[in-house]
């Protein structure tokens, strides 16, 4: 290993050493530092900001990414909030999680530790920065991020704000870090940053997590790409699956917990498909259909491809299928999902409770949108990803995912 990981990386292992011991009073001190902070030099983050969005739609990033990236003043106060509640959860850094006492003596408990350094490569959104601090901080691990060329300005404003605020509180500075180097040789240098690395998170798009997952060579959590669907059963509260699907497919296109799929019962799909398609159209929402859906709404409707139900559009685009049952739903959710939001808008609990046993993702709904699979409205304060894998962590993850377990075992001279 050669380049950028050398210098940052014992850096970081050093830091590591201090986060693991450090007090809860004094990890919560840096995230309320790094809030006066962020809010005293709010014009210096939303310059900075300013440049990266002019220059990413100068080189034609599309309206819905380029929200990703924007800062502003309500987006920072945003920030400062998701700090507060992180430094409000409990410290979960030598949380017993069980033990019990052998018929020999030996007392043995299972305690929460920090994993150590924690790498992510993430895109286009700042706040994700420091929200991936805050976890780290306050779980007591250090962290290595690098983010998108399309957000270096902003990001590296942060990381230096980020820095000051562990260094105020005796802390060290090295304990967040900014690969400042956008290129591909950096990301590759973090796949393979073993013995730097304990963990490695991806954090963007479907091709920025496929690299990583193929390449990597340490531990890496998938998360993040979002297929996800709205399946509108017979017979539901049509008003509320209207209110469910525009949330979930239009208050923030771009991210990964928004519809990308609607389902439709068929015995629904004359009455509510207008009904749909007035509510997106004022969101200009355009819609690529099956071929029931272009007879009821009109050859407007595009026709939808095998290749639309597939994809994670992060765009005004929604696929659409009038399906013939509950049944079917199931299965074309499992045939094109990605694992992580699912959603059922019915008036049944029988088929609401079919959908929760037989959908397979990190988050399932009955009655509510896609778009509540997020580390703060999940009571976590923030999140360093969302992972759509099964282990070590799945859905939002949060302080204990940020953290392994170590087992204490005290004897009094007891021999095997």
């Amino acid at each position: 290993m050669a380049g950028i990981m050398t210098v940052l990386g014992p850096r970081a292992r050093e830091a590591a050493g201090a986060m693991a011991l450090a007090p809860t009073g004094q990890k919560d001190a840096v995230l309320l530092s790094l809030c006066a902070i962020l809010w005293q030099a709010r014009e210096d983050i939303l310059a900075a900001n300013a440049q990266d969005v002019e220059a990413a739609r100068a080189e034609g990033m599309k309206d819905a990414l380029a929200d990703r990236l924007l800062l502003t003043e309500d987006r920072i106060k945003g920030m400062i909030a998701a700090l507060r509640e992180v430094a409000a959860l409990p410290d979960p850094v030598g949380v017993v999680v069980g033990g019990n006492t052998r018929p020999n003596g030996l007392r043995i408990t299972k305690v929460r530790v920090p994993l150590g350094v924690v790498g992510m490569i993430f895109e286009a959104r700042p706040n994700v920065l420091i929200d991936a601090a805050a976890l780290c901080v306050k779980s007591g691990n250090a962290c290595i991020l690098r983010g998108g060329k399309e957000a270096i300005r902003t990001n590296t404003v942060l990381s230096q704000m980020a820095a000051a605020a562990l260094e105020s509180q005796g802390l060290p500075p090295a304990a967040v870090q900014l690969v400042e180097d956008t290129s591909r040789q950096s990301a590759q240098e973090m796949m393979t940053a073993k013995g730097v690395l304990d963990l490695l998170i991806p954090r963007g798009g479907a091709g920025l997590i496929r690299s990583v997952v193929e390449n990597a060579t340490v531990p890496v959590v998938e998360t993040g790409t979002g297929n996800c669907h709205i399946y509108v059963d017979a017979g539901c509260d049509l008003l509320m699956a209207v209110n469910i699907l525009v949330n979930a497919k239009c208050s923030r296109p771009s991210v990964c917990n928004a519809a990308e799929t609607l389902l439709v019962h068929k015995d629904a799909a004359e009455e509510f498909l207008p009904f749909a398609a007035a509510g997106l159209a004022k969101y200009s929402v355009e819609l690529r259909g099956c071929p029931v859906t272009r007879q009821i709404l009109g050859d407007w409707v595009k026709p939808a491809t095998q290749e639309d139900y597939a994809t994670e559009f992060g765009d005004y685009i929604l696929a659409v299928r009038v399906v013939e049952d509950l049944r079917q739903a199931v299965e074309h959710i499992a045939r094109y999902s990605t694992g992580h939001s699912e959603a059922i808008v019915t008036e049944s609990y029988a088929s609401s409770q079919y959908f929760l046993a037989h959908v397979d993702a990190a988050a399932v709904y009955v009655n509510a949108s896609t778009r509540f699979t997020d580390g703060g409205e999940f009571g976590l304060g923030a999140e360093i990803g969302i992972s759509t894998q099964k282990l070590h962590a799945r859905g939002p993850m949060g302080l204990a995912d940020l953290t392994t377990t170590k087992y204490i075992v005290l004897g009094s001279g007891q021999v095997r």
